[in-house]
């Protein structure tokens, strides 16, 4: 379907969802509007217009033929989400640098394409040029490629479209390095330990501490503080990240058997609606078959007293009936809740707590102290700055700041500690209401489905009482 410039005067073209093909050529449109709503147009002509920059393109992922011809375009960008495109006209414009070309590599689909009128087409290797940077593109200008042209710019080009090559390839791992990343970033989180697997939570708790830097240089405290000493394999950092890498591993551990345990769960929800469904549809299915017999036997019966008391066996029966199914969904709502408290309880185990931080604080203030006695003492050999030895005034400035440094440090711990507590308690709680809400949902939908069809057998056995009374009277 094409649609006119006329009659996008009278109608908005969000109307248009199922559009396939667009032409707006008015002289008049300098800015694309984002097309959100146009998503499966195949063909869209904006020739002819004042259009200066490419913008506003990115959901038309189904895009193969693109006019943009007679604009006053300078650079190619900003059409990455087009990567079906297969003809791109773009000729008539203000391109300048034939450098803009090398953008379209990325456009394996690209097969046809027009930059005449163009300044770069004014250029003496611009054929040369194209030809050579876009190899996939079969018709420039809407002149086939020919083998020779190939040939000759395969030749006077081949040390740079090697160095382009090398360069796409280091992007590319580079782009793959990248999505690796992320997809580990994204289970660390899922795991809800990211950053948990290194150096960070350590460093973080110097980074809001206006006395690490001087403590640090206390001596003694170069050996505590070093993540390797030969001395002393079991340093403060190193008992730190190796805690941190602990919890990590375990939450990666906990993380694979709580997708574990969801998995099972669902199995076991689903078997025991889909067997519970599966009896109730044979009870439904063996009671409908006696009772479509049964009517039609009753409609030919003619002693009105006879009818009636059939009529009441049916109803009697319906209750019945009735009663099983309701019996057999609540025997259904029994199993799944103890089914879901099993599954809430191995949840709940698995929610770990953290790490507790006492000793390095003991082992600084151990440190200071005694740096303040050989201070006091005159013993002290080390040279020391003059804000550490500020410090040591006496026991109680000394005690304040480790103390104070300590208290930032535990902070710091505290608030990791909630935060994967937090986490962890909000996706246990999420899923439990998620689980809960959907089963609230299956259980009234069942029951108003047992009811309706009660109310129909009920209806039905009725309406025949209803004509017999009716004959009755006259």
């Amino acid at each position: 379907m094409c649609i006119s410039t006329d009659i996008l005067k009278i109608y908005h073209l969000w109307h248009f969802t199922s559009l396939t093909k667009l032409q707006l050529n008015n002289n008049v449109i300098e800015k694309i509007e984002r097309l959100e709503n146009l998503t499966n147009l195949l063909w869209l002509d904006l020739s002819f217009n004042n259009i200066k920059v490419i913008e506003g393109l990115d959901t038309l992922v189904k895009l193969q033929d693109l006019s943009l011809f007679n604009n006053r375009i300078s650079v190619i960008e900003k059409l990455d989400a087009l990567q079906n495109l297969n003809i791109l006209s773009i000729g008539n414009n203000a391109i300048a640098q034939l450098d803009n070309v090398i953008y379209l590599r990325k456009f394996k689909n690209l097969r046809t394409l027009n930059l005449a009128g163009n300044p770069i087409y004014d250029e003496e290797c611009y054929k040369t040029f194209v030809t050579t940077n876009l190899p996939h593109v079969v018709y420039l200008d809407y002149r086939l490629l020919d083998e020779p042209t190939r040939e000759m710019a395969i030749t006077k080009y081949q040390y740079a479209i090697e160095e382009i090559l090398q360069n796409e390839q280091q992007e590319q791992q580079a782009m793959e390095a990248q999505r690796i990343n992320n997809l580990e970033l994204q289970l660390h989180k899922d795991a809800f330990v990211e950053f948990l697997n290194g150096p960070q939570l350590f460093n973080s708790m110097f980074t809001d501490d206006p006395d690490a830097d001087i403590l640090t240089l206390l001596p003694g405290m170069t050996a505590l503080l070093e993540p390797i000493n030969l001395n002393n394999a079991f340093t403060y950092k190193n008992k730190m990240e190796g805690l941190c890498t602990q919890i990590f591993d375990a939450g990666l551990s906990q993380h694979m058997q709580r997708t574990a345990e969801v998995e099972c769960f669902f199995a076991c929800y689903h078997k025991a609606v889909a067997d519970n469904q599966q009896r109730a549809a044979q009870i439904v299915a063996d009671f409908e078959s006696s009772r479509r017999q049964k009517v039609v036997k009753m409609k030919k019966i003619t002693d009105d007293g006879l009818l009636e008391d059939h009529i009441s066996i049916c109803k009697e029966e319906l209750n019945q009936l009735s009663e099983t199914l309701m019996s057999l969904e609540l025997e259904l709502v029994e199993q799944l809740e103890d089914i879901i408290k099993d599954f809430d309880r191995n949840i709940s185990e698995m929610v770990v707590g953290f790490i507790e931080y006492n000793e390095h604080h003991e082992k600084q203030l151990e440190i200071a102290l005694a740096t303040l006695e050989k201070v006091a003492k005159n013993e002290l050999e080390e040279e020391m700055p003059d804000d550490v030895l500020m410090l040591f005034v006496d026991k109680d400035t000394v005690t304040n700041a480790v103390s104070a440094s300590h208290d930032t440090h535990l902070l710091k711990i505290d608030n990791r500690e909630d935060e994967l507590l937090t986490q962890i308690n909000s996706w246990s709680s999420g899923l439990q209401k998620t689980i809960n809400n959907e089963e609230l949902i299956r259980n009234r939908k069942r029951i108003s489905e047992i009811r309706s069809y009660l109310s129909y057998g009920k209806n039905q056995l009725e309406d025949m009482q209803f004509s017999e009374n009716q004959q009755d009277a006259s």
